[in-house]
């Protein structure tokens, strides 16, 4: 099937109608605007190779989809292979959420959530910028901006029914929500459906701004930025693992910043808590199986790293890390843990250029001649970049923690990775 060169053009006044009538391949631009009702993406299906593209100007005045009481603003059903990119999607602080996939939508696979701007979804923490109610795979959700949101991604059901499936997200900028940044929901037995995924499979998190620094709930309402839960216990999907890389987890007043369970691997990341926690891996709705955490650098108030309750048949392995914390692992005693480099938090400000805690001065790059290691050689293996830093660089120099440091300053990240926050230059 040829796909038209021109795209279709909609306004405030049709582009619903338009939505219904589109097919593989065909482009829907809408103009510069504010949308007043939301985009129903029911029954919606490009294909591999002729995908359906829906997107707002690429600069100047933006397409701005407005939040409606009990409306979901983009609501998708039985949809695959849709893109979507250059919106803005306004909650107005109403009840609604951003991108949903409905309950009864029984299936959205491969879809591409893409320069978005998400925003004020935040009449409470139950309301959120993304999610995910029905099995999903195939998506990717990258070059996002989503704050002021009550839970910016909820990807699953709580009761574990509504898997998500190799999905990809990257360079997102997650800030300003009351709860959970992203939380991934457990899951229980996959039931089949056409196009599952049945094979082993990877959902990758990388190059992302995970921050709680500013509206965060507290009491029995807290949350980690990062909440990863197990894989089916049994059938397709049981060896499916999380690989979290090169990601910023920035502060967290009232809860720790990552918390994981299942299959993780979790490398060349930073972790900065001024009033708080970092990691914990322990049982939440199964139990922690292969556990791989390589190569962070973590700065916190509490705790650094503490592993508890894991699956004695699974390996586990807490390896080159650089800690900065008054306590900095706290694992189980099955697990090595010599492999790291740890001090108290007050040194931090001697090895690290600028352990500060507002984003616009951050920056957790060994200051010259700091955190080099005996060995030269750089970590390799079967987990993909592992041998590239947190700013996706290739590791020259043998360093603890998620920085090469070969240089005498930090060179920042690599082009393409993370998200161009102005105010946050090493994010």
């Amino acid at each position: 099937m040829s796909v038209p060169a021109h795209p279709v053009v909609a306004t405030p006044d049709n582009y619903r109608d338009k939505v219904r009538r589109l097919q593989p391949g065909e482009r829907l631009h809408l103009t510069a605007g504010l949308y007043p009702r939301s985009l129903r993406l029911h029954d919606l299906q490009g294909t591999p190779e002729a995908p359906i593209v829906i997107s707002g100007p690429e600069s100047g005045e933006p397409a701005v989809l407005l939040g409606r009481d009990g409306e979901n603003t983009i609501s998708l059903a039985r949809t695959a292979h849709v893109t979507l990119r250059h919106l803005t999607l306004d909650g107005r602080g109403r009840n609604a959420a951003g991108v949903v996939l409905e309950r009864d939508g029984r299936y959205a696979h491969h879809i591409t959530l893409e320069h978005l701007t998400i925003q004020n979804y935040d009449a409470s923490q139950g309301h959120t910028g993304i999610t995910t109610r029905a099995p999903a795979w195939g998506w990717i959700i990258r070059d996002n901006d989503i704050h002021d949101i009550g839970t910016g991604l909820y990807l699953g059901q709580p009761d574990g029914s509504a898997p998500f499936i190799a999905g990809l997200i990257e360079n997102n900028a997650i800030r300003r929500t009351l709860g959970y940044n992203l939380q991934i929901k457990h899951q229980e037995i996959r039931a089949p459906a056409p196009g599952i995924p049945t094979e082993p499979g990877q959902t990758v998190i990388r190059h992302n701004l995970f921050s709680k620094a500013e509206r965060a709930s507290n009491g029995a309402s807290a949350r980690p930025n990062l909440l990863v839960g197990h894989w089916p216990p049994e059938g397709p999907g049981r060896h499916d693992r999380y690989l979290i890389y090169g990601n910023l987890f920035h502060e967290n007043p009232h809860e720790r910043l990552f918390q994981g369970e299942g299959n993780v691997a979790l490398y060349n990341n930073l972790f900065f808590n001024s009033r708080g926690p970092g990691i914990l891996i322990m049982p939440h709705n199964d139990v922690p199986k292969a556990i791989h955490i390589l190569q962070n650098t973590l700065v916190t108030a509490g705790t650094g790293i503490r592993i508890t309750g894991v699956h004695p048949d699974h390996p586990q392995q807490v390896s080159g890390n650089a800690l900065f914390s008054p306590e900095p692992l706290q694992v189980v005693d099955a697990i090595p843990t010599g492999e790291n480099f740890t001090a108290p938090l007050e040194a931090a400000e001697h090895h690290l250029h600028a352990p500060d805690p507002h984003l616009d001065h951050l920056d957790l790059y060994p200051r010259p001649n700091r955190l080099g290691r005996d060995n030269n050689s750089s970590a390799t293996g079967p987990l993909p970049h592992l041998d590239r830093d947190y700013n996706h660089r290739p590791r020259k120099r043998s360093t603890w923690g998620a920085f090469d440091g070969a240089s005498t300053r930090n060179p920042g990240r690599a082009p393409g990775i993370g998200h161009p926050m102005l105010q946050c230059p090493n994010c």
